[in-house]
C-alpha cells in the first residue's frame, strides 16, 4: 500500500493532466495536397501492416500489444499527420535549396541570361501567389493532446484535434467509402461466424430490452421506441465522424468485477476484446477507438448506488457511449434503487458534452426482467437507453441448452469450455498451448464470464454499433453528394437542460432533474476523467483553515500482476515477457487519519447546484455507520460551520454518509469563493478513518 502525506502529494485521480499544443498549418495547393495525400497513404499502410503483425503475434501469445508497446511501434493518426507535414515542409525546403543553388552557380559562371532571370521571377511570383491562395483557402488545425496518467501502466488518451479555421468537414466521400467497407467487413465476418444473417440478428439484435432494427427508414421500424434508439445511436456515430476536432471515439464503462474482467487476464476482458474487434473500423475513419474500463471489484465496498454519481470521473466526461454493468449488485430488494440510479445515470449522461446513450450489460436472461426495466427502457429510449442480456443472446441462436444439460453438459456451468457454437475465441484458434486454448474457450469462470462469453459480448456491441455506423455514413454521403456540409448539420449538439428531459419515472427529482452532472472525488483506481472536490493545499492562501494541522495521508492499494487472474492463465503467463497484459486496473484507495496528530483534511468543493454533500468510507459495504455516522471522534464542518450529526444519514449506500441533503437557510456561506468541507480527527481517535469518495451536486 502506497501512502503520501496530503500536504505534499496530491492523489493522481484528482485529474491532474498535462497538455501539449502543436499548431499545424496546411496549404491546399495541388503539390502540397498531393504530397500530403501520398505520405498519409504510406503512413497508413505502414500503420496497418504493423498493427496486423502485432495482432497476429498477440493472438498467438507471442507479443504483448499493450498500450505502451503499440504506441512505440505504431504512430497515432495525429503523429502521422505531424510527420506528413514535417516531411512536406522538408520537401519544400529541398526545392528552395535547389533553386538557390541554381541561382548561385549561374552567377558564378556569368552565364545567367535575361530570359533565365525573367523565368525565375515569374516562377517565384507564381509560387508566392499559390502559397498565399493556399493559406487563405486551407484549413488550419491544432492538435491538442491531453493525457490523464492516473494509472502508471495505462495512460488514458482523451485527445482532441481542434479546428481553428477553414470551413467544412475533412471527412470526404473517399473516407466514407473506406470506413463503410471496414464496417461492412466486420458485419459480414460476424454473420458468417454466428451462422448467417438471421441467426446473428436473433442473437445480437433481439437479446435487448428493446430489440434493434436498422431498417432503411426509422419511421417504418417496428415501434417508435426502436426508432428513437436507432436515431440516437446513428446520431452519436455521425457526429463523431464529421467533427474534425474529435479524433477518438470513447466508450466508458462503470461496473463491477464483470466489467473489470476478474478471473481472466485483463487482455481477455470484453472491453479489451472490443478495442481489437471494433477498433479497425474507427481506424478506417481516421480515428481511434478507446474503451475506458472503470470496472471496480467488490472488495472496496462500492456498488451502483454510489458509483453512478462518479460517472464523469471514473470515465471521461467526453465519452460517446456509456456502458453499465452493476447488475449482479441489483439483486434482491435493491431493484427499485437500481432503477432509480439507472434513470439518474441516463439523465446525467445527457448533460455531458457528447450526450452519450447508456447501454446496460446483464449476464442473465430477459425472462427474468421485471416490468419496471421495460418501462425505463421505453421512457428513456429517445436518449438511447437500452439493456443487453447475454444469456438470452445465446438462447436466441437456437442451440438446445436444456437438452445438452439433460445429457450432462451444462454450457453455463463453472469452467465449461465451449458455448454450443464455438469452442474457443477467434484469437485462440491458433493457440498451441492446450491450457491457454482451454482458458480462451471458457464460457463462465464462475459468476464471472470467461473469454469466450466476453467475445460474444464484444461482438454484440461491435455488430450493433457497426450497423449504426453504416447508417450514419449513408446519411453523411447523401449530404456530401447534395453539396451539404455534414459538419454544419451534425457537429453541434442541442444543449440539454433539465427541462429538455421527460419527467422522471423512478429517480429522485431533487437529484436527477438537474442541469449539471454530479461531481466526485474518487480515490479508487482507475479513473479516466475529472475530479470534483479536491484536497486543498494546507498552505494555500484561500484555504480557510490555513495554519491548522492537515496531515491526512493518501493511500493506494498495491496489486500483484496476477491479482484476480485465473490459475491456468497465471501458469501460462508467469514466465512470459508479455504477462503485463493480465494486470487488472482496479484497486481501492483513500485518504486517511489514524490519530489526532493527523489533524484535518480540507476539501475544496466544486460548484454546487443542489447542495448535496456525501462522503464514503473504505473498505467494506457497511463501514459508513461505524466509521462516519456514529464516530464522535471526527468533526465535520462546512464553510467553517460544524455540521449537525443528527441530520446525517446513510446514502446512497451503507458505506456512505450524506452530510447535507441540499442547501437550506442554515447552510454556511463561503467566504473565499469556494465551499470547503473539513473533516477533523479529534483527541480520542484510535481507529483509522478512510475516506474513498467525496460526492457533490
Amino acid at each position: 500500500m502506497k501512502r503520501a502525506a496530503a500536504s505534499s502529494t496530491r492523489h493522481s485521480s484528482e485529474g491532474k493532466s498535462t497538455s501539449m499544443f502543436a499548431g499545424i498549418n496546411r496549404t491546399n495547393n495541388s503539390d502540397s495536397e498531393a504530397s500530403n495525400t501520398a505520405l498519409h497513404h504510406i503512413s497508413q499502410s505502414s500503420h496497418y501492416r504493423h498493427r496486423n503483425m502485432l495482432q497476429k503475434l498477440s493472438f498467438q501469445g507471442k507479443w504483448s500489444s499493450n498500450d505502451h508497446d503499440y504506441e512505440h511501434l505504431c504512430l497515432s493518426d495525429d503523429e502521422h499527420d505531424a510527420d506528413d507535414i514535417e516531411l512536406n515542409d522538408l520537401g519544400g525546403g529541398g526545392r528552395q535549396s535547389r533553386l538557390h543553388r541554381s541561382l548561385g552557380s549561374s552567377a558564378a559562371d556569368n552565364t545567367f541570361s535575361i530570359s533565365s532571370i525573367t523565368r525565375w521571377i515569374v516562377t517565384l511570383v507564381l509560387m508566392i501567389g499559390m502559397y498565399e491562395l493556399g493559406m487563405k483557402e486551407g484549413s488550419k488545425k491544432a492538435v491538442v493532446l491531453t493525457q490523464h496518467e492516473d494509472d502508471d501502466h495505462h495512460p488514458k488518451d482523451i485527445s482532441d484535434k481542434n479546428q481553428q479555421g477553414g470551413g467544412g468537414t475533412s471527412f470526404t466521400l473517399e473516407r466514407v467509402q473506406t470506413t463503410r467497407k471496414a464496417a461492412q467487413h466486420l458485419i459480414s465476418m460476424l454473420q458468417e461466424y454466428y451462422g448467417g444473417k438471421e441467426q446473428s440478428e436473433r442473437m445480437m439484435f433481439d437479446s435487448w430490452l428493446t430489440p434493434w432494427d436498422f431498417g432503411q427508414n426509422t419511421t417504418t421500424i417496428k415501434n417508435n421506441f426502436t426508432g428513437s434508439l436507432v436515431e440516437k445511436l446513428v446520431d452519436t456515430m455521425a457526429r463523431a465522424l464529421v467533427t474534425d476536432d474529435q479524433k477518438d471515439f470513447i466508450i466508458g464503462i462503470i461496473g463491477s468485477s464483470v466489467a473489470a474482467g476478474h478471473d481472466n487476464c485483463n487482455w481477455d476482458s470484453f472491453p479489451r476484446q472490443m478495442e481489437r474487434t471494433f477498433g479497425p473500423v474507427w481506424e478506417a475513419a481516421g480515428m481511434k477507438l478507446i474503451y475506458q474500463n472503470g470496472g471496480d471489484g467488490g472488495e472496496c465496498g462500492d456498488d451502483f448506488s454510489n458509483q453512478v454519481f462518479c460517472i464523469q470521473q471514473i470515465v471521461s466526461p467526453n465519452i460517446d457511449i456509456a456502458h453499465y454493468t452493476w447488475t449482479y449488485y441489483e439483486a434482491g430488494n435493491k431493484g427499485e434503487s437500481a432503477l432509480e440510479m439507472r434513470e439518474s445515470l441516463a439523465r446525467w449522461a445527457q448533460m455531458l458534452p457528447r450526450q452519450p446513450p447508456v447501454h446496460v450489460y446483464n449476464t442473465g436472461v430477459l425472462s427474468n426482467v421485471k416490468k419496471g426495466e421495460y418501462e425505463l427502457a421505453k421512457h428513456m429510449s429517445e436518449f438511447g437507453y437500452n439493456a443487453f442480456y447475454m444469456r438470452s443472446g445465446y438462447l436466441n441462436g437456437g442451440f438446445d441448452y436444456d437438452a445438452a444439460k439433460v445429457n450432462g453438459v451444462d454450457h453455463f456451468g463453472w469452467g465449461h469450455v465451449g458455448d454450443g457454437y464455438h469452442n474457443v475465441t477467434r484469437y485462440g484458434e491458433n493457440e498451441s498451448s492446450t491450457e491457454r486454448n482451454e482458458s480462451l474457450g471458457t464460457v463462465m469462470r464462475n459468476w464471472h464470464p470467461g473469454p469466450l462469453a466476453f467475445q460474444f459480448v464484444s461482438d454484440t456491441f461491435s455488430y450493433i454499433y457497426s450497423h449504426a455506423m453504416i447508417r450514419a455514413l449513408d446519411l453523411i454521403a447523401s449530404d456530401l453528394n447534395s453539396g451539404i456540409d455534414p459538419a454544419e448539420k451534425w457537429a453541434k449538439r442541442k444543449i440539454h437542460v433539465k427541462s429538455s428531459l421527460p419527467r422522471p419515472k423512478f429517480c429522485d427529482p431533487l437529484y436527477c432533474v438537474v442541469d449539471e452532472t454530479p461531481r466526485c472525488l474518487n480515490f479508487n483506481k482507475p479513473t479516466f476523467g475529472w475530479w470534483g472536490a479536491r484536497v486543498e493545499d494546507p498552505d494555500d492562501n484561500l484555504n480557510p483553515h490555513k495554519g491548522e494541522v492537515q496531515n491526512w495521508e493518501v493511500w493506494q492499494q498495491e496489486r500483484d500482476i496476477f491479482s484476480f487472474v485465473s490459475k491456468q492463465d497465471q501458469i501460462f503467463f508467469e514466465n512470459r515477457d508479455d504477462k503485463e497484459i493480465c494486470r487488472h486496473l482496479d484497486a481501492c484507495g483513500g485518504i486517511s487519519a489514524t490519530s489526532k496528530d493527523s489533524g484535518s483534511v480540507v476539501f475544496r468543493l466544486p460548484k454546487q447546484e443542489v447542495g448535496l454533500v456525501v462522503i464514503c468510507g473504505c473498505c467494506g459495504k457497511k463501514v459508513g455507520t461505524e466509521m462516519i455516522l456514529n464516530n464522535t471522534n471526527i468533526e465535520i464542518s462546512y464553510n467553517g460551520q460544524i455540521l449537525d450529526r443528527s441530520t446525517w444519514d446513510l446514502y446512497p449506500s451503507e458505506k456512505c454518509v450524506r452530510l447535507m441533503k441540499q442547501f437550506d437557510a442554515s447552510a454556511a456561506v463561503a467566504t473565499t469563493g469556494h465551499n470547503y468541507l473539513k473533516v477533523k480527527a479529534r483527541e480520542n481517535l484510535t481507529i483509522p478513518v478512510n475516506i474513498s469518495h467525496v460526492i457533490t451536486l
